[in-house]
């Protein structure tokens, strides 16, 4: 009985180790067959075309403009003041009032001015008394000292005392004419024709000689001044001609030309004053309104792409191109002239004849197959 169980338990024994390596068989077929398919699938890929939308690049002439509002100032302005000291008389015109040549536009009190007028007027009458008898003295001495009745010594003090007394004379005219000047001063008068822009006086109100109390804006000539960043002087700008118009009305234009580039920028702003001489300008345009100025780039040759064609290549912009021959995309660096709102402007790195896709260029990668418009299905 014993003998038995042994033989029985060497016969399951070995049916087991018998199944194992059938097991053991099978999966290993089964491990070959999926390792030949993964290899089958590495060797011979399954590959599409992209399709994408090109365009073949061709330089154009191209010219960017840039508008800017400024505002209307006269080409010349003056700021009047008294040219002697008094207290406020009277004040005939207000700021926005237009004048003449020549027209009063305040008075001094004048009393301290005629009293100096009538004092020197007094000294003159004195000097020509004085002058009177110096020369009625030479003229005596002058026929005495012909007859010998006098000496020389005194003709020579009588005619020093005449032209001590046509000294005086003279000084004496020379103060009465600086007195009238002086009260001719406390009149206000202006030098030009044109436009009062600002007022700094009242009546009664004391004002020291060579005060500003008055701004005047000459009638003539007129500017368009801007602000401008430095940035725009980078660019090559024409400026022998800019488009002028006014804020409130765009029917009302004129030309112009850059007259004057401040040398300093404005620490406050970081702008630079630029003043543009308008040919004859308008009625409508007057002192202080806002005008929009327009400047045009100088014509040039330039590639311009959408913006969807437009990639990058690290940490710089890039283009994808399209190899004709051979059908694959490369994506190849290129070099940015400027953006407007469109389009990108493309400086270097394309030539004329370039295929570059303009779309759905994201999902493309280098060599990559593509088809576009105008190729068969």
């Amino acid at each position: 009985m014993t003998r038995y169980a042994a033989n029985r338990t060497e016969i399951d024994q070995a049916a087991r180790k018998r199944k194992l390596r059938s097991l053991g068989g099978l999966a290993a077929a089964l491990i070959a067959i999926a390792l030949s398919g993964c290899n089958d699938h590495a060797a011979a890929p399954i590959t599409r075309a992209a399709i994408v939308r090109t365009e073949i690049v061709q330089p154009r002439d191209r010219q960017a403009s840039v508008t800017l509002t400024g505002e209307i100032q006269a080409r010349f302005r003056t700021d009047l003041s008294f040219r002697v000291s008094g207290r406020v008389l009277a004040r005939h015109v207000d700021v926005g009032a237009h004048v003449e040549a020549g027209e009063i536009l305040a008075l001094l009190d004048p009393a301290e001015q005629q009293a100096d007028v009538d004092a020197a007027t007094a000294a003159v009458a004195a000097a020509q008394s004085q002058l009177r008898v110096a020369s009625a003295t030479f003229e005596r001495q002058k026929a005495l000292i012909a007859s010998g009745f006098t000496t020389r010594t005194v003709y020579d003090q009588a005619q020093e005392g005449l032209r001590t007394a046509e000294g005086a004379l003279e000084a004496a005219k020379a103060e009465l004419g600086t007195s009238k000047d002086a009260l001719g001063y406390t009149a206000l008068r202006a030098d030009a024709a044109g436009v009062v822009t600002a007022r700094n006086l009242e009546v009664g109100q004391v004002v020291q000689a060579a005060q500003p109390v008055f701004s005047l804006a000459q009638d003539g000539e007129r500017d368009a001044v801007f602000d401008v960043y430095e940035s725009l002087f980078f660019g090559d700008l024409d400026d022998s001609r800019v488009s002028l118009a006014l804020v409130s009305d765009a029917g009302v234009t004129a030309n112009g030309h850059v007259r004057e580039v401040s040398p300093a920028i404005d620490a406050k702003s970081a702008t630079i004053r630029v003043k543009v001489a308008i040919q004859n300008p308008p009625a409508a345009m007057t002192l202080g309104s806002a005008v929009a100025g327009t400047v045009k780039t100088k014509s040039q040759q330039q590639i311009a792409l959408p913006w969807s064609a437009l990639a990058a290549m690290g940490s710089k912009p890039a283009v994808w191109t399209v190899d004709p021959a051979t059908k694959m995309a490369a994506l190849k660096p290129v070099t940015i002239g400027g953006y407007e709102a469109r389009e990108v402007l493309i400086k270097a790195g394309l030539k004329p004849g370039d295929r570059v896709v303009i779309d759905g260029g994201k999902l493309l990668s280098v060599g990559q197959a593509v088809k576009y418009e105008g190729d068969r299905s």
